[in-house]
């Protein structure tokens, strides 16, 4: 498998960087979005709302309607929202796993771990911190093999010097 060039490393910083930032937020709202369902579709039935006629945060109850659940409250559905952003951010997320992922030139299988962390409650954390860990410690050996004096004519030398 082809390693990334030491000249692609700043970028590969910087993509490490955005997937880390991406990774908790979604991460976050997956939480979020895991704590709104169950408040919603397990006997509880309840959606957070903004506004409206219940104070400035209140939970409103979900009834059963002939179409499904149909909530009772008025104002700004926080829980809609929560909905909404997650899998805004999710997009952005997968965006930072393909960057991430082309750039280090990773096997597809990685690519698909990396994705399982915006839906997989909890694992997007254990990833980035995985991914982090990684990455760093593969992009300063990388870089001390490059700086030792050595290594440019080890690499030159051809297969029968060495």
């Amino acid at each position: 498998m082809p390693e990334p060039k030491i000249a692609s490393f700043p970028a590969i910083r910087g993509a490490l960087k955005f997937y880390q930032i991406a990774s908790i937020i979604t991460g976050v709202m997956l939480l979020l979005l895991v704590t709104e369902m169950v408040l919603k579709y397990t006997p509880i039935h309840l959606e957070l709302f903004l506004g409206g006629s219940g104070g400035f945060l209140w939970f409103a109850p979900v009834a059963e309607g002939a179409d499904g659940l149909q909530s009772m409250g008025d104002g700004v559905n926080l829980s809609l929202g929560v909905l909404i952003v997650h899998g805004w951010f999710y997009v952005v997320y997968l965006f930072a796993c393909f960057r991430m992922w082309s750039l280090m030139r990773w096997p597809l299988l990685r690519l698909l771990l990396l994705m399982l962390g915006g839906v997989v409650p909890f694992l997007s954390f254990f990833m980035e911190a995985r991914v982090s860990r990684e990455m760093k410690s593969y992009l300063s050996a990388r870089e001390a093999a490059e700086a030792s004096p050595g290594s440019a004519s080890q690499n030159s030398a051809p297969e029968g010097a060495r």
